[in-house]
């Protein structure tokens, strides 16, 4: 790539009067520097082993000291900014296939091991930029809007509806399903039937697109969470306690959380814990309100219940100080 055509591409200015006219390759990362190569300061610490290593353009924010007058110091009001701007000018030759989803929905695609020519973008841009560059041409690539920049790329589709149910569900508790896709079963998954919608349109649209991939199993994502415990709070196994506190970080699926849990334990004491911001439009006395962890915690001590969904919390709440009681000691005296 032409010198000129990057500092175009980031609006950039050369701060240097290098000898070289253009550089071969990217790095990000200045172990993965090779002598010709374009390096894109990300950490600023790594500019001097990058020069080093050979780079023969070196593209950065803070203030540096050039160190070698004869490579381009290409000098950038923002590096994510450059970043994005040389990946879309380079993602555009791909020719990429590109959908966009919500983000349950790509945390589930990224669960599944597929073929080299089907990409998740389900890390920070930073994260995923070498991974991107090294794209196949005319890969599949998905993404969510809820987790990167749309501006990355020129064009994308969204995933589509799906006129007919593709999974049948066998069994199925609060927090496993057993069930049949494409004439093969699959048991006891660590998965809530509250997310088989978000694989159902999933695994159709990876069928259609003719995506070769396998399901193993899941892994516990951050969504709709259950963590077993006793009375005093403290955790147990999977399945080993009637005890459990579900939880949501993301607001948005708490109401579609809420009905789901109603429909199917319609059995269960259950009670809602929700933000002081978030607008309730049903009159319901399961529902509480909190404006602190402490009052979570209050919430939870002072009712019985077998499920507790606690909005816009991670389960990282339960090493909070004040959650476990203070075992008293016996004595004699």
């Amino acid at each position: 790539m032409r010198l000129e055509n990057i500092v175009a591409l980031t609006n950039a200015r050369l701060v240097s009067q290098p000898s070289i006219t253009s550089v071969e390759g990217i790095a990000f990362t200045a172990r993965k520097v090779k002598r010709g190569n374009l390096f894109i300061a990300l950490d600023h610490a790594e500019i001097e082993e990058a020069v080093l290593n050979g780079a023969y353009g070196i593209v950065f924010q803070e203030r540096t000291q050039i160190s070698d007058p004869e490579i381009a110091w290409i000098k950038v009001d923002s590096v994510d900014n450059a970043l994005l701007r040389l990946l879309r000018f380079h993602l555009m030759e791909k020719e990429l296939d590109v959908y966009s989803c919500d983000l349950l929905t790509l945390k589930l695609a990224a669960q599944l091991p597929s073929v080299s020519d089907f990409f998740v973008l389900n890390n920070s841009l930073q994260e995923a930029a070498y991974k991107l560059w090294e794209l196949e041409p005319k890969s599949l690539l998905l993404f969510s809007p809820e987790l990167s920049n749309p501006d990355l790329f020129v064009s994308s589709k969204t995933i589509p509806s799906i006129k007919e149910s593709g999974i049948t569900i066998m069994e199925q508790t609060l927090f496993e399903t057993s069930f049949i896709f494409d004439n093969i079963y699959y048991e006891r998954q660590l998965l809530s039937p509250f997310f088989i919608p978000y694989l159902d349109k999933l695994l159709s649209f990876l069928k259609e697109k003719k995506v070769i991939f396998r399901i193993r199993s899941f892994n516990a994502i951050d969504h709709f969470r259950p963590i077993f415990t006793n009375h005093d709070f403290q955790i147990k196994e999977f399945g080993a306690s009637d005890r459990v506190l579900i939880f949501e970080p993301d607001i948005s699926l708490v109401m579609s959380q809420i009905d789901f849990l109603r429909s199917e334990a319609a059995w269960a004491k259950i009670i809602y814990i929700v933000p002081d911001t978030m607008k309730i439009e049903r009159d319901e006395p399961a529902i509480f309100t909190y404006g602190s962890q402490q009052d979570i915690i209050e919430i939870l001590k002072n009712n019985t219940f077998h499920f507790a969904l606690v909005a816009a919390q991670e389960s990282s709440l339960l090493e909070h100080p004040h959650f476990h009681r203070q075992n008293k000691q016996l004595t004699l005296f």
